[in-house]
Parts: structure tokens; C-alpha cells; sequence
């Protein structure tokens, strides 16, 4: 099935031809059958382990020649000389980008893998501490380093248990809930009270959809959020907005909104010690000696990666293709569709949303114009909702405020691709901290404003139930 999609002409008239529609050019796309579009001209038509790690169709030319490089800059295991490829450490949390997404998806987290911190140099988790008060550690920062480099202590450790609990569905079908319990041990410094701690534990996201996001209508998730109040649903989403590069901006990545771009400079910075040129103190700066030698003596006069190449990384991140639909006229599916309705989950988890019309700007201003002017079907609104802390005691309260979210918001989770991410990355767990092992826990630990859909999904027959999830399995 063939179907037009319009694309944004500003710099496409010696790619692209075809008829003019309001500063849009019109182009045919080949639909297979049974699937559907995800993200305009990014959308590809891949099912496999890589299905998140796909240039989108329009990359080609010197675009395609940086995507290639970010790619490999991406995924290359970073050392601690210095030169091109080094500058890991002192301490960090990964050693690439690729190691806590691997294929730009969610690598199996070491949380339940190795019980905490993990072997070889990763643990595919950030682990943020904080005072009760919400001041941070001096010696630590906000977040806990627990690898390092050789020579060099890691700021601690991270060790969790699970905590189970039994439940039934009213038609008396059982499911499980469980939730962590943090210990941070061998800490480098003086050892922290526990009763002045609060440790919150995020898992990697996909890196799916990173290029449609960066160039969303703002005016649109704001009007989102001016219309985003269902009383009777107990709904009311709201903007995060976060002061970034000495600006106030609409906050779009991340669990809690909580940042304006992609966070490359950051993540180069804090995820592994790399120093660049928004970053270019060393991650330990200021913190107290260590053993073994001074963290401080371990810096380098010179920046270890430069501002060109951590372009190539976020433009590789925004012009990866976003996995189409699959399985759109499966009876299933589409019953499950009409139940994804009927528990109003797209009240939050918006399908369709628009990018404005010249596409995203990288960090170093290179404009990615064939990303502007598309329909896309995200499944967020890309909003905080107060999630709740009433299940199990906990809920989904971490007790961490970014920006304006407090402890117990958090941003819609984007759900496009997320039937892959079993394949891509050999597991199903879901939430910021993966909690959730399968699509119904993940469901069934919305609270707060995620509570009238949980309850809805909670007095569905098994047969709906089943459908929804094989709806989500679908995206």
C-alpha cells in the first residue's frame, strides 16, 4: 500500500520531487501490508535484533557519512588514555554509550542480573543519591559512580533486594508485583547514614523516536498540558520546565522530562568521565582523595572528545528510523486496541502528535530538516503525571526532583517500539528502574493518575487483558 506523507521542502528540492502542499512536498511511502506508519519518511520496516539501530531513509550523503561515525563513536568501548576512543574515567558508570543501550535499545539491567553494581566495567544503570533534604554529597554528586578505571577506587557500590508481593485479578488470575530496596556499600569516602539517603536507581531508555522528539511542536505539548485535566479520571498532566544552557525550556527527555535535548555532552561527562567542551572538569573534581592516588591528578590538560564528534553522536541518535506498527489487522491486535481505548491509556499515552515544520537543531546547530513537518504516533504526551506511592506502600515515589517534577511525577513514557525490546535486547523489564518484568506488572504499578486505567484494566476479562498486552506487543 502506497500513501503520501508530507515532508518539509527546506533543503529537500534536489533530493525530493513532487507537488507542494503549504511549504510541504508530498512523497509516497511503500507500506507492507499489515503495518503502519510510526514516525513519517523515519519509519522503517524492520522486526529484527537491530531494530532500533537503522538509519531512517532519508540519511544518505555526508549526513550518512556522520551518522556512520556517531554510530561507531556510540558504540566504541572507550579506555582511559587519552586521544580519540579514550578519556573513560576516573570513575564512571559505562564504558560507551552502546553498553547500557545496546543497539540503541535497553541492555538487560545488572540489577537483576548481578544483584547491584555489575561485572567488566558497567552495571547498564545510573544510581542517583541525595540528601532527604534534597541537597546532594559533596563528595559524590548526584550520581554514583561504581566503576573506575585502573588504579582508581569507584565511589561505591550498589547492592538490591526484591521485594515480592501476591495479588489476583477479580476473575482470579494471579500476578506478582515486586520492588527494590537499595544498600550502597564500599563506599569510597566516609559511609553514608542511611537515614539521611535516598537512592533512586534508572535503567537505560530506547533511544527510539530521539529525532521526532527534539523536533516536537512545543506549542502543541503545552496546549497538551493546558487540556490534559480529566477529573473524572483523576488526570492532570503539566510541563516540566528546566533552565538549560542559561535558558528556561520545555523539558522533553528523560523519566522526569527533566532536560531539553539528548544530554550527549552530559552523558559523555557523568556516564563515563569523558571531558568535552560544556563538561571539561573531570566528573570527580573537588571530590576528596582517594586511595591509590588523587582523582584530581588523574585529569588531563585536554578535552577527550571534541564538540564535532559529540554532534556525530546526536546526530546519529536523531536520524535513527522508528520501527513501524506490525500486526495492525490481527483481530487481536485491534481488540486490544479498542481496550487500550476503553482503559482511556491514550488519555496520557497521546498516539498522535506533530513536529514542527524545520525539523531539530543538533547541539553544534546542524539542522536535520527532514525530521520537520511529520505526523507521528508516539503513544505520549510527553508530559509529568503524579504516578502515585500507594502501591505495595512505595509506589512509583522515588523521592527525586528534577526541575519541576517532584518525587512521584514522571513523564509519559513514550510506547513506540516497545513490543521490539524483548527482541532487540533479550528482555521485558519496564519502568525506570525495570520493577515491572512483563507488560501487566508494568500496567498494574500505575498509581496516582494511572489509577483509574490500572482499574479498568483490572475488571477486564483475561481474554481483553490478553489482547491489550498483545496490543502494546504490536508498537
Amino acid at each position: 500500500m502506497r500513501i503520501p506523507v508530507y515532508i518539509g521542502l527546506i533543503g529537500l528540492a534536489s533530493a525530493l520531487s513532487g507537488c507542494e502542499s503549504d511549504g510541504l512536498e508530498a512523497i509516497d511511502i511503500e507500506v507492507p501490508e499489515g503495518y503502519a506508519l510510526s514516525a513519517g519518511t523515519s519509519t522503517l520496516f524492520v522486526n529484527s535484533s537491530v531494530a532500533y539501530d537503522n538509519e531512517a531513509p532519508w540519511v544518505s550523503g555526508d549526513y550518512l557519512t556522520r551518522f556512520v561515525r556517531g554510530d561507531r563513536l556510540y558504540d566504541d568501548v572507550r579506555t582511559s588514555t587519552n586521544g580519540e576512543g579514550g578519556g573513560l574515567g576516573p570513575v564512571y558508570a559505562g564504558y560507551s554509550c552502546g553498553s547500557c543501550h545496546r543497539n540503541a535499545g535497553r541492555t538487560r539491567p545488572a540489577l537483576w542480573n548481578d544483584g547491584g553494581s555489575g561485572p567488566y566495567g558497567f552495571s547498564s544503570m545510573l544510581v542517583y543519591v541525595s540528601r532527604k533534604n534534597g541537597a546532594f554529597f559533596k563528595d559524590y554528586g548526584r550520581v554514583l559512580h561504581d566503576q573506575s578505571i585502573y588504579g582508581v577506587t569507584a565511589e561505591g557500590k550498589l547492592k538490591v533486594k526484591w521485594n515480592y508481593q501476591s495479588f489476583s485479578f477479580p476473575d482470579g488470575e494471579p500476578y506478582e508485583l515486586c520492588y527494590p530496596t537499595y544498600e550502597i556499600t564500599d563506599w569510597y569516602a566516609d559511609a553514608i547514614d542511611p537515614k539521611d539517603l535516598f537512592v533512586t536507581v534508572r535503567i537505560p531508555l530506547r533511544h527510539v523516536g530521539m529525532g521526532q522528539m527534539m523536533s516536537l511542536d512545543p506549542t502543541e505539548i503545552e496546549t497538551l498540558a493546558a487540556k490534559s485535566n480529566y477529573p473524572e479520571y483523576g488526570i492532570s498532566g503539566r510541563c516540566n520546565y528546566i533552565v538549560e544552557r542559561g535558558m528556561t525550556q520545555l523539558g522533553l527527555s528523560g523519566n522526569k522530562a527533566q532536560h531539553a535535548d539528548l544530554t550527549v555532552e552530559l552523558g559523555f561527562s557523568s556516564d563515563m568521565g569523558v571531558t568535552n567542551s560544556r563538561y571539561p572538569e573531570e566528573i570527580c573534581q573537588g571530590q576528596i582523595q582517594v586511595n591509590q592516588g588523587s582523582m584530581m591528578g588523574l585529569a588531563y590538560d585536554c578535552l577527550d572528545i571534541s564538540t564535532e564528534d559529540m554532534e556525530n553522536v546526536d546526530l546519529y541518535m536523531q536520524s535513527l528510523g522508528v520501527p513501524a506498527r506490525r500486526d495492525v489487522k490481527d483481530p487481536q491486535v485491534q481488540r486490544g486496541e479498542q481496550m487500550f481505548y476503553e482503559a482511556k491509556c491514550h488519555l496520557c499515552h497521546v498516539t498522535t502528535l506533530h513536529t514542527r515544520p524545520r525539523g531539530s537543531t543538533l547541539l553544534n546547530n546542524t539542522t536535520l530538516p527532514w525530521l520537520g513537518g511529520q505526523t507521528i504516533h508516539p503513544y505520549s504526551d510527553f508530559l509529568i503525571h503524579d504516578m502515585g506511592s500507594e502501591i505495595m506502600g512505595v509506589g512509583l515515589n522515588d523521592n527525586y526532583v528534577s526541575g519541576l517534577a517532584r518525587g512521584n511525577e514522571w513523564r509519559t513514557t513514550p510506547l513506540w517500539g516497545i513490543g521490539l525490546q524483548e527482541r532487540v535486547n533479550g528482555h521485558t523489564y519496564f519502568l525506570h528502574d525495570g520493577r515491572a518484568r512483563n507488560f501487566v506488572e508494568a500496567i498494574m504499578w500505575h498509581g496516582g493518575e494511572g489509577e483509574a486505567s490500572k482499574n479498568l484494566f483490572k475488571k477486564m476479562t483475561k481474554t481483553d487483558r490478553d489482547a491489550l498486552v498483545r496490543f502494546l506487543q504490536s508498537l
